[in-house]
């Protein structure tokens, strides 16, 4: 059976856990990799065995027989990236979250389907395999009627330094994390429709490095009563805590990802890829076993290969990236005016979603 063939555009962080999870698929194949940093993905394709690497991703999107590309670039660079893959006839993968405005996200859910290429959302925690069989008692009805699902990640700030600036990454800890949380939800109630949100969130230890919020509570009401509670931190120290719950009539399940299957370790010099993640993994931490698998990437990417293969239709679309991108902006609204956001909703005009929290 032929590989789907695979263009890596970002060689940071997200960009080796990709290289990473796509080696653990046997359907793919990564046959370049782009990054604009001088030596970068030639240094990346040595070290990895990938075939071709460029400075400019417009040259890997001329490469013919990539089928299917994955963004790990900053934010603000999502949107046109996606949208010249589009028109490259190249699959998309796009790394949380989709991008910065709804215009945004529909200008690249628009290219994509007018050159009838998928637009596929990485929200890997809806593939984490403890997160995935605490979705499936709920689904099962083990728990009953489920009326709430919490979902958390927190540690001590972003895994790279671009994130503290508003300009490229468009907000602070609720965009980048609060994606996860929200859409977790959204899966495990089955993605009903909105009725309102309301969020708080301040800047409380990290001002001398960012104008985003450091730590964000964002409450969900879903149509039949349902309630997702959405609590992210970059303020919070000790290492990466990600964690979900989920309360029904006739039960809950609570799911640690990190806890439960890792070591207990005492490290100075810190380790591994959370180094980059959390900011540092000295002292006492958790240290996962197989931390990529646990965290759902081979299983997502799996799944995105299979479904550019025609396969499987995409369990996140670039429409749920949307979805979640809008009750961001209805949080950051919420928090910078100090009142509850109803349904139906579109939010003012902003060049990224802070602002509605900014300039209330």
């Amino acid at each position: 059976m032929a590989k789907t063939r695979i263009g890596l555009i970002g060689t940071g962080f997200i960009g080796e856990i990709h290289a990473a999870a796509f080696k653990m698929v046997p359907g793919a194949e990564v046959v370049a990799v782009a990054s604009p940093s001088p030596g970068k993905a030639k240094a990346f394709a040595r070290a990895r065995g990938i075939p071709k690497a460029f400075e400019d991703y417009r040259d890997l999107l001329a490469v013919k027989e990539i089928d299917m590309v994955t963004l790990g670039i900053p934010n603000n660079l999502h949107a046109q990236a996606a949208i010249d893959a589009a028109a490259a006839g190249k699959h998309v993968v796009c790394e949380k979250p989709l991008c910065r405005t709804p215009a945004e996200a529909d200008r690249m859910i628009d290219a994509c389907r007018k050159a009838g290429v998928l637009l596929m959302y990485a929200e890997e925690l809806c593939f984490a395999p403890k997160y995935v069989r605490a979705r499936d008692l709920a689904a099962e009805g083990a728990l009953g009627k489920v009326f709430l699902v919490k979902q958390s990640e927190e540690h001590f700030g972003p895994h790279k330094p671009w994130f503290w600036d508003v300009e490229k990454s468009g907000g602070g800890v609720l965009l980048d994390m609060g994606c996860h949380s929200i859409e977790f939800a959204r899966w495990v109630l089955g993605k009903p429709k909105v009725r309102s949100v309301t969020a708080t969130m301040g800047t409380y230890v990290h001002s001398d490095k960012t104008k985003g919020e450091d730590h964000s509570i964002c409450i969900v009401e879903y149509e039949g009563g349902s309630v997702a509670v959405a609590e992210n931190s970059w303020a919070k120290q000790g290492g990466v805590d990600d964690r979900c719950e989920i309360l029904g009539s006739g039960g809950f399940t609570r799911a640690d990802l990190l806890r439960g299957s890792s070591l207990l370790t005492y490290s100075e010099p810190g380790y591994g890829y959370a180094v980059e993640k959390a900011g540092s993994t000295r002292g006492y931490t958790f240290t996962m076993f197989e931390e990529i698998w646990n965290y759902g990437f081979p299983q997502e990417m799996a799944h995105f290969v299979r479904c550019a293969q025609g396969k499987e239709s995409p369990v996140e679309t670039g429409e749920d990236g949307r979805e979640v991108l809008k009750i961001i902006c209805a949080a950051y609204e919420s928090a910078g005016s100090g009142r509850r956001i109803e349904w139906p909703y579109e939010p003012r005009p902003v060049s990224k979603p802070i602002d509605l929290w900014l300039t209330p």
